[in-house]
């Protein structure tokens, strides 16, 4: 079975093609590249170099997000027109667990985030494989989750350094920061995952952000304040 999958769903780019349980070949970048822009010729490339035509896929594994919001919307999207088009199952995983997958056999709870401004994450914990919580909160209300917890923590993702200051006064000697190797998320690891799950349908297949959009936002608050 030849797998294809696909994560687009922050800054990095990645990529890979799994046939039998063998990765064939994989792209990850962290290179400020737009996803609209650089995903097909990736995914073609990559294709090329593994010698495997699109009507040898059997199978589309895409990150649903959160991250960004165009970032996700292209990967999904990419995913559901190929699948579609090849007539594929689609599976669709949860890009916070993604990450977390890069770091299988830490014993404690692992935590993945990406940065959502002032002071907010989005933050996936998990402990043995299962999914503790995954949400948009901020990082005070995330720390003293984990801090309740009272074991090891791991951090993952590129954006952990942007918070690790805060991070480590909180949690101090328990908590542990994944190397630069494992920050970037692994289309590989993706498959992986969706490999244990269940496909979706083509159509129901959409971004899951984790909050509303800004636009949503601030339409809600006009309604608030016109009463309605």
């Amino acid at each position: 079975m030849i797998w294809l999958g696909i994560d687009t769903s922050h800054t990095p780019l990645a990529v890979a093609i799994v046939k039998d349980g063998q990765v064939l070949a994989e792209y990850k970048s962290s290179v400020k590249v737009t996803h609209s822009i650089g995903t097909m010729p990736a995914i073609e490339e990559l294709m090329k170099k593994a010698n495997i035509k699109p009507s040898e896929l059997n199978a589309i594994a895409v990150a649903k997000g959160p991250g960004s919001y165009t970032g996700v919307r292209i990967g999904v999207t990419i995913g559901k027109t190929l699948a579609w088009t090849l007539n594929l199952p689609i599976y669709s995983v949860s890009s916070l667990q993604v990450l977390a997958g890069n770091a299988p056999y830490f014993q404690g709870a692992v935590c993945s985030i990406m940065d959502a401004r002032r002071g907010n994450v989005f933050a996936g914990i998990y402990v043995n494989g299962e999914t503790v919580k995954e949400a948009h909160m901020s990082m005070v209300d995330l720390l003293a989750l984990l801090d309740e917890m009272e074991q090891p923590v791991l951090f993952v993702g590129m954006d952990v350094n942007l918070h690790w200051e805060q991070i480590n006064e909180v949690l101090g000697d328990k908590v542990k920061q994944a190397g630069a190797a494992f920050s970037l998320p692994s289309a590989a690891v993706l498959i992986e995952i969706a490999q244990s799950m269940e496909p979706i349908n083509v159509h129901t297949a959409v971004p899951e952000y984790l909050r509303i959009t800004e636009a949503e936002a601030n339409w809600m608050k006009e309604q608030k304040k016109n009463g309605n």
